[in-house]
């Protein structure tokens, strides 16, 4: 935001240069550059009158005027503008004179006419970006007057950079109030009276939810002077704080808004239908806006309606059709109060910004309605003339108060000093915040409707440091007694786990929170979606639920930068509803992708597969690996036959598996990855190794070959030997798998490896052969399994 110096010491004005007011607000937390007004430096330009004007006799666009500049005579210039005519003001550059773009202006003699002097257009005064012509100033301009003396063109422009939570000092008001809390001076406000009301037209205004409009001012002015020109003093201040002059009814809305603070809306009052309503929009409503763009209603946008539909889009910008326009003489002046997550969401979700939208998205004054539309009443009547009626008042009257307990302890404990309480109570209160002393040390402290950032004691301790001056409180050591901590064996720092996955080849990503809403839906189906209410962007509109939805994106995005090997992991929190609960989980996922290997001479290429990422999976559970099983069951975005769910003892905590092919090519993937994800607090515990001898016995192995049916796990088989075992089977493992001749179709042969061993003595052949018996007749009799012979 852009604000004019000579603008804010009006409101304003300590006794110190704009070089100190800066600094001070830059420590009290607002952020601002200064730069010099444009055409500052404008020597021997004065304000001229045309008092002739003829067609020049050798050029049919040029005409020979004769111009009063204050001198002693009329100077003859010769000018191609088309509006220059007799009787409008317009600055003359004298003979001497150099103009901001250095041009020197010299007497010159043009198609055989002598021109002494050049009349000038804003573009070349840069005041404008742009040409329309000589620049034409008010009738009461003084002949002769410096223009840089009339247009007041001595000044700074502040350069803001307004924080989010600082919505009340985008104004001149706001900023005044500040700059006078931060010096001890008072605010002078512009005197400003009721306007006499002359008529009775009057449109009814209906809310239909306070939440989204608290409050909504209303006045029709009528008879209004459509020739009615801005005064140069609202185009020069409207143009310093970046704002084009466009029409006086439309400039004087934008001038209050940069005045007080509170975004106003003309409406032609003939093109409204009856009464206004605001509401949100039914699917489907469209309304084409002022800049031409016709936004169609899907997402329940906040609008304002009359009897036969939207005339604008609330809190961001009006609609074409009820516009003001160079004809208009009766206009509905609007002054709302919109919530700020109302408005947020229609201007982003149409990729709409407009200077009202930045105010509203972050907070406007619930009380300021009135006040800002007796002041645009005042200007108009002022400058377009008309016949004031009576204000339309709709919402709250009076915006709710908030107050808030201060501790004085809790003041010195968190900005490390002790402040005298008459200092904390001077300071508030120049803020406007009312405060009521309690027993004890404590306050109660009543914060203005403009400070709708100040909610719990922490902000007011800021208000007090801000104040106090953050450079003022001396640094001092923070002196604490630490006691080293233990970390437990038994649980994993989640960095440990991702040093490790790092150094398996795997590279972390961080994704938004935010995800693609059809990506979301795709992946976990059966979980209700989030939405945001205001989101960051139409496709990052719900919370997301799995890792996934973050992993896939930033697989793509690499993969179209020639990364045709990935392998990605994250570690965040996602989101699920528990009936009207949002829940949190923390998880770990990965994403595998590519070559099961790196390019290698010595070894052939192939992709990775389900084995592959198990493996991984396998290598981070670490060493409690063991404890966890991994059985075949359905995940609707994993394929049916390449994935598993993964258990640890009872309890479920995580899915493998390569990419469903129905969303591979939904999503149009160019290969499916193999994706897995865990449930951290799940995983996180590991059981502590404990030292063990190795046996000095020899062990003996038994190798046996058993026929099961195809739908037999290799888990079911494993589990069954280990059980039968006993505690002379050390190890089990499964060795080879065949299918195919000699074996009854649905069979398959799994070849095991027992390995028997006792730490205490030689095991006897009779005992190995009974627990070898033992394991045959449990397969047998659990999984139907026969010997193979």
């Amino acid at each position: 935001m852009k604000l004019s110096e000579n603008w804010l010491r009006e409101w304003v004005n300590p006794s110190v240069g704009i070089e100190q007011v800066a600094e001070r607000l830059v420590m009290g937390g607002l952020e601002l550059e200064i730069e010099p007004a444009l055409a500052e430096h404008i020597d021997q330009v004065v304000v001229g009158l045309i008092v002739k004007a003829e067609r020049h006799p050798q050029a049919d666009r040029l005409q020979v005027c004769e111009v009063d500049a204050g001198q002693t005579a009329p100077l003859q210039i010769v000018c191609g503008a088309p509006n220059a005519r007799v009787g409008i003001k317009v600055p003359c550059a004298l003979v001497g004179a150099t103009l901001p773009g250095g041009m020197a202006i010299t007497e010159a003699r043009l198609r055989g006419v002598d021109s002494f002097g050049m009349l000038c257009s804003a573009k070349e005064l840069t005041l404008s970006d742009k040409s329309d012509g000589l620049l034409e100033l008010d009738a009461d301009a003084k002949v002769g007057q410096p223009i840089g003396t009339y247009l007041n063109l001595a000044d700074n422009i502040l350069n803001l950079e307004i924080t989010p939570n600082r919505g009340d000092c985008l104004s001149v008001l706001g900023l005044a109030r500040d700059v006078a809390a931060l010096f001890g001076v008072p605010v002078k406000r512009p005197t400003q009276a009721q306007a006499v009301v002359e008529g009775h037209q009057q449109l009814k205004v209906e809310i239909e939810s306070l939440d989204d409009c608290p409050s909504y001012a209303g006045r029709v002015i009528s008879r209004l002077n459509p020739k009615a020109r801005t005064p140069d003093w609202m185009r020069e201040r409207l143009r310093r704080s970046g704002i084009r002059s466009i029409q006086a009814i439309v400039d004087i809305t934008n001038y209050v808004m940069l005045e007080l603070g509170q975004p106003m809306h003309a409406f032609d009052a003939d093109k409204l239908a009856g009464n206004l309503k605001v509401r949100r929009a039914a699917a489907g409503e469209r309304l084409q806006l002022l800049n031409e763009q016709s936004v169609v209603c899907e997402h329940r946008e906040l609008l304002i309606c009359d009897d036969k539909g939207p005339v604008a889009l609330a809190g961001v910008m009006g609609g074409l059709g009820s516009a003001v326009h160079s004809g208009s003489t009766r206009v509905f002046f609007e002054s709302a109060c919109f919530a700020p997550t109302a408005v947020a969401g229609s201007g982003r979700r149409h990729k709409l910004f407009s200077d009202a939208s930045y105010r509203f998205e972050r907070g406007v004054d619930p009380g300021l309605q009135r006040q800002a539309l007796e002041r645009a009443t005042q200007l108009v009547l002022q400058i377009c003339g008309g016949e004031t009626h009576p204000v339309t008042q709709a919402g709250r009257s009076q915006p709710e108060a908030v107050t808030i307990r201060l501790r004085r302890s809790r003041v010195s404990q968190v900005l490390g000093l002790e402040i005298p309480a008459k200092e904390i109570e001077a300071s508030l209160s120049r803020l406007g915040i009312g405060l009521r002393a309690e027993v004890g040390d404590a306050w109660m402290a009543r914060v203005p409707s403009h400070r709708y950032d100040l909610r719990i004691e922490a902000d007011l301790i800021e208000e007090v440091g801000r104040l106090y001056g953050y450079d003022r409180i001396p640094a001092r050591p923070y002196a604490a007694q630490l006691a080293p901590s233990r970390p437990q064996e038994s649980v994993r720092p989640l960095i440990r786990v991702k040093e490790q996955l790092a150094a398996r080849g795997w590279q972390e990503i961080i994704s938004l929170a935010f995800v693609e809403p059809g990506l979301q839906q795709a992946l976990d189906l059966q979980a209700p979606s989030i939405p945001l209410d205001n989101p960051i962007a139409d496709n990052l509109s719900v919370m997301r639920t799995t890792l996934w939805a973050g992993l896939i994106p930033a697989w793509l995005y690499n993969r179209a930068r020639q990364q045709d090997r990935l392998r990605l992991f994250e570690a965040g929190v996602c989101f699920r509803l528990d009936g009207e609960t949002v829940v949190e989980t923390s998880r770990l996922a990965g994403l595998f992708a590519g070559r099961a290997l790196p390019e290698q001479w010595g070894s052939a290429t192939r992709p990775a597969d389900f084995h592959d990422l198990k493996a991984e999976v396998v290598a981070l559970l670490g060493n409690a690996a063991r404890d966890y099983r991994y059985v075949a069951e359905s995940h609707p975005a994993l394929h049916p036959g390449r994935s598993a769910r993964v258990y640890r003892g009872t309890q479920a905590c995580g899915w493998l598996g390569e990419l469903h092919p129905q969303l591979v090519a939904s999503l149009d993937l160019p290969e499916a990855p193999l994706l897995f994800e865990l449930d951290w607090e799940a995983i996180r515990g590991v059981g502590v190794p404990r030292a063990a001898a190795l046996s000095e016995f020899p062990s003996s192995r038994r190798d046996l070959a058993i026929v099961v049916a195809e739908s037999v796990r290799a888990e079911q088989i494993l589990d069954c030997v280990r059980a039968a075992g006993g505690e002379l089977l050390t190890q089990a493992l499964i060795f080879d798998i065949y299918r195919g001749k000699g074996l009854a179709e649905g069979d398959k042969s799994v070849a095991l490896g027992l390995l028997f061993n006792d730490a205490s003595r030689t095991l006897t052949l009779p005992e190995i052969d009974t627990a070898t018996s033992a394991v045959t007749q449990a397969l047998a009799r659990e999984l139907k399994a026969a010997i193979r012979q």
